[in-house]
């Protein structure tokens, strides 16, 4: 193969480290500067890698829709499956981690959103119940904790939620704290990390199991995925064991629950720092659940101006700010070939700064999104931080339900304003949230927002 069909290569980078420190320290600045030497494709330098970058609809589309046979996110991931066990997702040929997949769709159909609606309401309000009249809170801590209650009861039950608060969430963050940089190289090496990963796997699988046995044994069906996996069947009509449930369980969780905390916390932040942008969702929180009415799935899909916001923070500040692929067929892209062997990669975070994709886009602005814009709809794949195409994550429509729901109780019931602006992303994080302490102070409200004048209980 030429070297000249290969994709340009990024300037810069040290012997053997290439272009790793710079990746670590600011990825998005980076992979922006690549773009503006080479276009939509170019690569970089990692120790023992080459990655090429996937960067504007054009060459995203191509990333997403290539086959697995192609480009495989499996040889990336083999990280997770110490997390989520094995026989499932990533530990899995492609064919049966489709079928895996399909087991999800029962428990997305609108009958089981509208039950995860109610779930979502009385968790938040549960959880803020506790706040008092006044105060601070950090929002990333909160919506994490606040998302962990709301997963584990809409995927694993009632039963499991009751034992969160204790041993479950202690054992959660103990998987999640097998999540680092050494577990992407060997995730199975001694380490203290490791070895507390694997113990909370272990009792993980022994409470869920205990919870199947009890459903079998009373006769009990509930209205989870939890009760969607066990009866569910592979084609050759061939149940899940309760080591496949546990993972499935744990895959979706981890897959849902950090992203759309993250999610959740920038879609406050930004909010909260735009006054004209935050009042007008105020506004149509008065309008729509003005007069009492429950945040059901259709109220929810009135609340525009708020999913405007969710959609701008996912532009802005996408969870996943890479996703990574190994070429195991070369794969050619206009002029260049990408040979087997190379990293594919694209970047939601800096494919959304694009100025020939989306308007000023360092500029928060919901508005893009409005049907006289819809700046997301004029090309293909150019809002990815849910992915595209054939690995579009399926669980779109909870993660943006939940985030409408916490942020609508809160909307409701407090008003709120920032200890400080200018919040930056975290990047030593695998899932990118903004760097902590981000405070917001809160006051419970007196009255409701449709009696407020002019929406005033939003301080500046």
């Amino acid at each position: 193969m030429s070297a000249a069909r290969r994709p340009p290569a990024l300037s810069g980078g040290w012997p053997l480290l290439g272009h790793a420190l710079t990746l670590r320290r600011d990825p998005v600045g980076l992979l922006r500067r690549g773009h503006a030497e080479h276009g939509e494709l170019f690569s970089f330098r990692l120790p023992g890698a080459r990655v090429v970058a996937f960067l504007g609809p054009r060459a995203q589309a191509a990333f997403f829709t290539a086959p697995p046979d192609q480009l495989s996110a499996r040889e990336v991931y083999q990280f997770t499956v110490p997390i989520f066990g094995p026989g499932v997702v990533y530990d899995v040929p492609p064919e049966v981690l489709d079928e895996q997949m399909g087991f999800l769709f029962p428990a997305l159909r609108d009958s089981r959103l509208r039950t995860y609606a109610r779930v979502m309401q009385e968790e938040t309000e549960a959880y803020t119940d506790a706040w008092g009249e006044a105060g601070e809170i950090d929002v990333a801590t909160a919506m994490n904790e606040l998302t962990v209650f709301i997963a584990t009861r809409c995927l694993i039950g009632e039963e499991m939620r009751r034992r969160v608060s204790a041993e479950f969430a202690h054992l959660y963050h103990d998987l999640e704290g097998g999540i680092n940089l050494i577990a992407f190289f060997n995730p199975h090496l001694p380490l203290p990390a490791f070895r507390r990963r694997d113990r909370a796997r272990t009792r993980i699988q022994a409470l869920i199991s205990e919870v199947i046995a009890t459903r079998r044994a009373q006769g009990v069906e509930g209205e989870d995925f939890l009760q969607t996996l066990m009866a569910a069947r592979y084609a050759d009509g061939r149940a899940l064991t309760d080591a496949e449930i546990t993972g499935m369980l744990l895959g979706t969780i981890f897959a849902g629950q950090h992203t759309s905390a993250v999610m959740s916390a920038w879609t406050g932040l930004l909010l909260l720092e735009s006054p004209p942008h935050r009042q007008a969702v105020l506004q149509e929180q008065g309008r729509v659940l003005g007069d009492g009415r429950p945040l059901d799935l259709e109220t929810l899909r009135h609340l525009v101006a708020l999913e405007h916001a969710i959609k701008e923070a996912e532009r802005m500040h996408p969870p996943l700010i890479m996703l990574m692929r190994r070429v195991l067929r070369d794969l050619t892209f206009g002029d260049f070939v990408i040979p087997a062997g190379d990293m594919a990669m694209v970047s939601p975070a800096a494919g959304h700064r694009l100025a020939d994709v989306f308007r000023d886009p360092d500029r928060y602005d919901p508005d893009r999104f409005g049907p006289e814009r819809q700046e997301d709809r004029r090309q293909k794949h150019a809002l990815i931080g849910f992915g595209g195409g054939h690995h579009r994550c399926i669980g779109t429509t909870f993660a943006q339900q939940q985030i409408k729901v916490i942020w609508s109780v809160l909307f409701q019931r407090f008003e709120l304003s920032l200890a400080r602006t200018g919040h930056a992303p975290d990047y030593s994080t695998f899932v990118v949230g903004p760097r902590q302490p981000c405070i917001i102070r809160y006051r419970r409200r007196q009255r409701a927002l449709v009696d407020a004048p002019a929406l005033a209980g939003a301080p500046a």
